[in-house]
Parts: C-alpha cells; sequence; structure tokens
C-alpha cells in the first residue's frame, strides 16, 4: 500500500524544527479515498481534540501500513525509541469560521497532557488534488511563556465575542503570523504526499479558503492523520 521506493526529504524550519515530507507515499491513492467516500456516513464529529471537523477510525491494514512506514524509516530521526501506541484516522475539515470556538483560532500542539517520559509524533497524508485547500503551517510562540498560557487558557472559557475584543484576535482559520505566534515554516498541500513532524510543535492547517470545506470525502479536505505515541530515547 505505501510506495517502498518513495523518496523522503527533510525541511528544516529553524536549529530544532523540522518536517519530513514523503512524496508518492502510496502506490494507489485513489484507493483510500475510495474506502472513506463508500463509508462517508460512518464518519463522526471530532470530540476528543481541537480538530474542526469530522473522521473515520483507519481500516487496521491502512493503520499497520502507516505504523509500519513510521517504525522503518521515520522514528529514527525523532527522540522516539519504542511506540507504544498509534492512532490513525481520516479526517475533513468541515466547519465555516464562523463556527468555531476560540482556541481553534489558534495553531495547537498534539502533544498536550503526555507523560514527559513520551514523545508524540504526527503524521498528515494529503488525499485531495485541490491545493487550494491547503497544506500545514507551523509556528514559535513570540510572547512570554506566561502570556501565552494566559491565552490558551482564555480560548478555552472565553466567549467568541469576548476574546476577540481581549486578544484582537477574529473569528477563523489561522494560516499566517499574529501578534503571539510567528510562522517558521510551511509546507504547502500536494495529491499522495505524506509529512511527518514533532507533534510538540505549534501547527495548524491553512485554510485559506474555508468555502471550498465539504463534508464529501471525493470533494472535501480529506487527510489521513497519524500520531505515534513512543518512549523517549535514553538520556
Amino acid at each position: 500500500m505505501f510506495n517502498p521506493h518513495a523518496s523522503m526529504q527533510v525541511v528544516n524550519f529553524d536549529e530544532r524544527h523540522f518536517c519530513l515530507v514523503v512524496d508518492d507515499a502510496l502506490l494507489e491513492p485513489e484507493r483510500l479515498v475510495q474506502f472513506a467516500a463508500a463509508r462517508r456516513e460512518g464518519f463522526r464529529p471530532v470530540d476528543f481534540s481541537v480538530y474542526p471537523g469530522i473522521y473515520l477510525t483507519a481500516p487496521a491494514d491502512v493503520a499497520n501500513g502507516l505504523n509500519e512506514l513510521f517504525r522503518q524509516r521515520v522514528r529514527r530521526r525523532f527522540d522516539a525509541r519504542r511506540c507504544v501506541r498509534w492512532d490513525i484516522r481520516f479526517s475533513l475539515v468541515t466547519l465555516q469560521p464562523q463556527d468555531l470556538r476560540p482556541h481553534q483560532w489558534l495553531c495547537h500542539v498534539d502533544d498536550v497532557g503526555l507523560d514527559p517520559r513520551l514523545s508524540m509524533q504526527a503524521s498528515v497524508l494529503y488525499l485531495f488534488k485541490d491545493e487550494g485547500q491547503g497544506g500545514t503551517s507551523f509556528y514559535a510562540p513570540i510572547r512570554s511563556d506566561a502570556e501565552i498560557a494566559m491565552l490558551f487558557k482564555d480560548a478555552k472559557s472565553l466567549s467568541c465575542q469576548a476574546f476577540a475584543q481581549q486578544y484582537g484576535i477574529s473569528a477563523g482559520y489561522m494560516h499566517e503570523a499574529n501578534d503571539y505566534f510567528g510562522r517558521i515554516g510551511s509546507i504547502s498541500a500536494k495529491w499522495n504526499r505524506l509529512i511527518f513532524y514533532d507533534g510538540g510543535v505549534l501547527h495548524s492547517g491553512d485554510i485559506a479558503a474555508p468555502e471550498k470545506l465539504s463534508n464529501d470525502p471525493v470533494a472535501g479536505r480529506l487527510t489521513l492523520n497519524g500520531f505515534f505515541t513512543c518512549r523517549r530515547n535514553a538520556a
């Protein structure tokens, strides 16, 4: 299923942060789109993270294939030893800007609350051909830790109007820098492109054209998302 001859390149954002990019990741990417489309009624709203859309659990062969690729070619490039858990699912961004909550107006990390003895790596496989539906951008804070912590706290507790008024951040998807975060890098979407990154790096989908979003796996921003929780390397 995954292309054993696919090339992998490293895209460095700064001294610490980078992304691995694998083009032509699948041998037959259309098959995954067809699988998701045939099960469109099985997609459910995401209620366990900030993801602004719906998801479908990936079948075992797809999950095992992506995990094996991570184990053989990716894991050693990160602070990761044995993988203790992986979660792999199809995802579709579906919410319009006016339907987002303030915490969805911001970039985020994937490893919130993770045991410090563990690390999390994440992956996104773009399964749509309209590159205007957006890739992924990565960010770093430009304010103090205390200010950033308060920003995230208020994003979860304040109303949309109160948050926008207090922080000067408008409702909508984040796809460029603001007064709190600078963009350190961006990976454009490309059909059958797979990226891997540290789940502790701030990031957000580049949803610059929300009018293109759809809950149809064939027409929408369909991705296969992977999250790999591993024990950190020995000190």
